[in-house]
């Protein structure tokens, strides 16, 4: 079984889901970050959707990214268990992305 590292869990997951959410990737992925986080992250997504596509500048992206590890620290700080769940998220999504 691998070590999972919380705090690259967090960042993988951060890189990768505030890509994921301003491509065709985003309406699978918030689907199923609802399903299997609830619907506070599916919300957050959203939110993180919107204001990259408001913003439309790489600032936003990394404000977006630095928000989204620290959500994801704090989630598993929490509830360390969830890291399972991340990595398969995150290996999921990054095989939709362009």
């Amino acid at each position: 079984m691998a070590v999972l590292h919380p705090r690259r869990v967090a960042w993988e997951g951060a890189r990768v889901f505030v890509f994921a959410a301003n491509t065709d990737a985003y309406w699978w992925l918030s689907d199923t970050l609802g399903h299997h986080l609830g619907i506070l992250y599916q919300s957050r997504l959203r939110d993180t959707r919107l204001r990259l596509q408001a913003a439309q500048e790489s600032e936003a992206l990394y404000a977006e990214t630095g928000a989204w590890r620290a959500r994801l620290d704090d989630l598993l700080d929490d509830h360390p268990a969830t890291a399972s769940v991340l990595t398969r998220l995150i290996t999921e999504t990054s095989a939709r992305l362009p």
